[in-house]
Protein backbone atom coordinates (compact mmCIF):
# COMPACT_ATOMS: atom_id res chain seq x y z
CA UNK A 1 0.00 0.00 0.00
CA UNK A 2 1.13 3.38 -1.53
CA UNK A 3 2.55 6.25 1.74
CA UNK A 4 2.43 9.39 0.14
CA UNK A 5 4.47 11.46 3.20
CA UNK A 6 7.66 13.62 3.79
CA UNK A 7 9.96 10.87 4.10
CA UNK A 8 11.61 13.22 7.02
CA UNK A 9 8.72 12.96 9.06
CA UNK A 10 8.66 9.44 9.45
CA UNK A 11 12.41 8.16 9.16
CA UNK A 12 15.68 8.58 10.67
CA UNK A 13 16.74 10.40 6.80
CA UNK A 14 18.49 7.30 5.86
CA UNK A 15 18.37 4.43 3.28
CA UNK A 16 19.23 1.20 3.77
CA UNK A 17 20.66 -2.53 2.27
CA UNK A 18 19.85 -5.60 3.81
CA UNK A 19 23.55 -6.18 5.11
CA UNK A 20 23.57 -2.54 6.99
CA UNK A 21 22.63 -2.23 10.77
CA UNK A 22 19.57 -0.74 12.22
CA UNK A 23 18.14 -0.49 15.93
CA UNK A 24 15.24 -2.72 16.27
CA UNK A 25 13.71 -5.31 18.79
CA UNK A 26 10.41 -6.66 20.07
CA UNK A 27 8.85 -6.27 23.59
CA UNK A 28 6.10 -8.61 23.04
CA UNK A 29 3.76 -5.95 23.78
CA UNK A 30 1.41 -6.14 20.31
CA UNK A 31 0.65 -2.50 19.74
CA UNK A 32 1.79 -3.46 15.76
CA UNK A 33 -0.60 -6.41 15.50
CA UNK A 34 -3.82 -4.11 16.93
CA UNK A 35 -5.80 -1.37 14.71
CA UNK A 36 -3.85 -1.86 11.52
CA UNK A 37 -7.48 -1.70 9.86
CA UNK A 38 -6.60 -2.85 6.34
CA UNK A 39 -2.84 -1.89 5.89
CA UNK A 40 -1.16 -5.66 6.62
CA UNK A 41 -1.21 -6.54 2.12
CA UNK A 42 -0.69 -9.96 1.55
CA UNK A 43 1.33 -10.93 -1.42
CA UNK A 44 1.12 -14.31 -3.40
CA UNK A 45 3.98 -15.49 -0.90
CA UNK A 46 2.03 -14.76 2.08
CA UNK A 47 -0.56 -16.78 1.30
CA UNK A 48 1.24 -20.10 0.06
CA UNK A 49 3.15 -20.00 3.51
CA UNK A 50 -0.39 -19.57 5.07
CA UNK A 51 -1.74 -22.07 3.28
CA UNK A 52 0.30 -24.51 3.67
CA UNK A 53 1.15 -24.07 7.32
CA UNK A 54 -2.49 -24.55 8.12
CA UNK A 55 -3.47 -26.48 5.88
CA UNK A 56 -5.89 -24.25 4.51
CA UNK A 57 -7.05 -23.03 0.98
CA UNK A 58 -7.32 -19.47 -0.18
CA UNK A 59 -11.31 -19.53 0.36
CA UNK A 60 -11.49 -20.65 4.20
CA UNK A 61 -8.62 -18.18 5.22
CA UNK A 62 -11.78 -15.81 4.13
CA UNK A 63 -13.99 -17.13 6.22
CA UNK A 64 -11.76 -14.93 10.03
CA UNK A 65 -8.50 -14.95 8.64
CA UNK A 66 -8.25 -12.29 5.71
CA UNK A 67 -10.51 -10.05 3.81
CA UNK A 68 -10.41 -8.47 0.45
CA UNK A 69 -10.14 -4.88 0.20
CA UNK A 70 -9.18 -2.53 -2.65
CA UNK A 71 -5.59 -1.41 -2.47
CA UNK A 72 -4.10 1.23 -5.03
CA UNK A 73 -7.38 0.77 -7.12
CA UNK A 74 -6.99 -2.91 -7.08
CA UNK A 75 -8.65 -6.09 -4.75
CA UNK A 76 -5.87 -7.03 -2.83
CA UNK A 77 -6.44 -9.58 0.65
CA UNK A 78 -5.33 -8.38 3.90
CA UNK A 79 -4.89 -9.43 7.06
CA UNK A 80 -7.85 -9.31 9.24
CA UNK A 81 -8.46 -6.92 12.58
CA UNK A 82 -10.99 -9.15 14.97
CA UNK A 83 -14.69 -7.64 15.72
CA UNK A 84 -14.23 -7.55 19.26
CA UNK A 85 -10.66 -6.64 20.25
CA UNK A 86 -9.35 -4.97 17.04
CA UNK A 87 -5.96 -7.09 16.45
CA UNK A 88 -5.05 -9.64 14.35
CA UNK A 89 -6.64 -12.74 14.33
CA UNK A 90 -3.29 -14.47 14.57
CA UNK A 91 -2.56 -12.89 18.13
CA UNK A 92 -3.34 -14.69 20.72
CA UNK A 93 -4.13 -13.64 24.36
CA UNK A 94 -0.25 -13.46 25.30
CA UNK A 95 0.07 -11.26 22.97
CA UNK A 96 2.02 -13.45 20.89
CA UNK A 97 1.80 -14.47 16.98
CA UNK A 98 0.61 -17.73 16.24
CA UNK A 99 2.05 -17.80 12.76
CA UNK A 100 5.41 -15.96 13.98
CA UNK A 101 7.99 -18.41 11.58
CA UNK A 102 5.76 -17.87 8.82
CA UNK A 103 4.11 -14.15 9.35
CA UNK A 104 3.58 -12.13 6.18
CA UNK A 105 6.35 -9.97 4.37
CA UNK A 106 4.66 -6.88 6.67
CA UNK A 107 5.04 -7.86 9.98
CA UNK A 108 8.68 -9.46 9.29
CA UNK A 109 9.37 -5.75 7.87
CA UNK A 110 8.57 -3.76 10.66
CA UNK A 111 9.53 -1.15 12.01
CA UNK A 112 11.25 -0.69 8.73
CA UNK A 113 9.51 0.10 5.20
CA UNK A 114 10.67 0.00 1.43
CA UNK A 115 11.25 2.62 -0.61
CA UNK A 116 10.84 1.79 -4.07
CA UNK A 117 12.61 3.68 -7.38
CA UNK A 118 14.22 2.57 -10.79
CA UNK A 119 12.58 -0.84 -10.51
CA UNK A 120 14.33 -1.67 -6.98
CA UNK A 121 13.67 -0.57 -3.30
CA UNK A 122 16.04 0.19 -0.30
CA UNK A 123 14.64 0.15 3.32
CA UNK A 124 14.04 2.65 5.41
CA UNK A 125 13.24 2.69 9.67
CA UNK A 126 10.07 3.95 10.88
CA UNK A 127 10.97 5.67 14.05
CA UNK A 128 7.57 6.89 15.35
CA UNK A 129 5.87 3.37 15.15
CA UNK A 130 7.34 0.50 17.40
CA UNK A 131 6.65 1.04 21.36
CA UNK A 132 9.93 0.08 22.09
CA UNK A 133 12.47 3.02 23.88
CA UNK A 134 15.08 0.89 23.89
CA UNK A 135 16.06 -1.15 20.75
CA UNK A 136 19.09 -2.98 19.85
CA UNK A 137 21.14 -3.15 17.10
CA UNK A 138 20.68 -5.62 14.40
CA UNK A 139 21.65 -6.39 11.18
CA UNK A 140 18.59 -6.25 8.37
CA UNK A 141 18.82 -9.88 6.98
CA UNK A 142 18.89 -11.36 10.51
CA UNK A 143 16.14 -9.04 11.72
CA UNK A 144 13.93 -10.05 8.00
CA UNK A 145 14.65 -13.94 8.76
CA UNK A 146 14.35 -14.89 5.04
CA UNK A 147 15.62 -18.06 4.31
CA UNK A 148 16.20 -16.82 0.63
CA UNK A 149 16.40 -12.92 1.16
CA UNK A 150 17.75 -12.21 -2.22
CA UNK A 151 15.39 -13.96 -4.46
CA UNK A 152 12.62 -12.78 -1.74
CA UNK A 153 13.77 -8.94 -2.44
CA UNK A 154 13.73 -9.52 -6.34
CA UNK A 155 10.16 -10.91 -5.97
CA UNK A 156 9.06 -8.26 -3.89
CA UNK A 157 10.36 -5.81 -6.56
CA UNK A 158 9.05 -8.03 -9.15
CA UNK A 159 5.66 -7.92 -7.34
CA UNK A 160 5.24 -4.08 -6.60
CA UNK A 161 6.11 -3.02 -10.11
CA UNK A 162 3.91 -5.45 -11.77
CA UNK A 163 1.09 -4.67 -9.81
CA UNK A 164 1.97 -0.52 -10.38
CA UNK A 165 2.39 -0.95 -13.93
CA UNK A 166 -1.49 -2.56 -13.77
CA UNK A 167 -2.62 0.47 -11.51
CA UNK A 168 -1.45 3.01 -14.07
CA UNK A 169 -2.80 1.10 -16.92
CA UNK A 170 -6.43 0.93 -15.01
CA UNK A 171 -6.12 5.12 -13.91
CA UNK A 172 -6.05 5.65 -17.40
CA UNK A 173 -8.22 3.43 -18.97
CA UNK A 174 -11.01 4.71 -16.05
CA UNK A 175 -13.23 1.33 -16.56
CA UNK A 176 -14.41 0.15 -13.45
CA UNK A 177 -15.77 -2.86 -15.35
CA UNK A 178 -12.51 -3.53 -16.61
CA UNK A 179 -10.82 -2.52 -13.20
CA UNK A 180 -12.69 -5.57 -11.25
CA UNK A 181 -11.93 -7.74 -14.35
CA UNK A 182 -8.18 -7.54 -14.09
CA UNK A 183 -8.62 -7.12 -10.24
CA UNK A 184 -10.53 -10.43 -10.10
CA UNK A 185 -7.77 -12.42 -12.19
CA UNK A 186 -4.76 -11.09 -10.52
CA UNK A 187 -6.81 -13.07 -7.35
CA UNK A 188 -7.59 -15.99 -9.29
CA UNK A 189 -3.76 -16.91 -10.58
CA UNK A 190 -2.04 -15.37 -8.24
CA UNK A 191 -4.17 -15.96 -4.59
CA UNK A 192 -6.90 -18.97 -5.20
CA UNK A 193 -4.89 -20.76 -7.88
CA UNK A 194 -2.31 -23.28 -5.32
CA UNK A 195 1.04 -23.07 -6.19
CA UNK A 196 2.47 -26.63 -6.35
CA UNK A 197 3.89 -27.64 -3.32
CA UNK A 198 7.14 -29.76 -4.29
CA UNK A 199 8.27 -26.57 -7.13
CA UNK A 200 10.26 -23.30 -6.40
CA UNK A 201 8.00 -20.66 -5.86
CA UNK A 202 9.88 -18.40 -7.27
CA UNK A 203 10.29 -19.85 -10.45
CA UNK A 204 6.68 -20.50 -10.64
CA UNK A 205 5.77 -17.03 -9.64
CA UNK A 206 7.97 -15.61 -12.19
CA UNK A 207 5.86 -17.70 -15.03
CA UNK A 208 2.73 -16.50 -13.92
CA UNK A 209 3.76 -12.69 -13.93
CA UNK A 210 4.95 -13.14 -17.34
CA UNK A 211 1.66 -15.16 -18.77
CA UNK A 212 -0.60 -12.10 -16.81
CA UNK A 213 1.35 -9.86 -18.44
CA UNK A 214 0.76 -11.05 -21.88
CA UNK A 215 -2.89 -12.20 -20.22
CA UNK A 216 -3.76 -8.44 -19.04
CA UNK A 217 -2.03 -6.74 -21.91
CA UNK A 218 -4.33 -7.69 -24.17
CA UNK A 219 -7.30 -7.03 -22.09
CA UNK A 220 -6.15 -3.58 -21.07
CA UNK A 221 -5.42 -2.48 -24.72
Amino acid sequence: MKRYVNMADISDGRYYSSGDMIKAGCIGCGSCCRGMGRSILLDPLDIVRLVTRLGSTFEELLKDKIELNVADGIILPNLKMTETSDCCAFLDEQNRCEIHDIRPGICRLFPLGRYYEQDSFTYFLQVHECKNSHPTKVKIKKWLEEPELKRQEAYISRWHYFLKDIEQRLDAKNDDSLRRQVSLYILQNFYMKAFPANGDFYELFEARVEEAERVLHGIMT
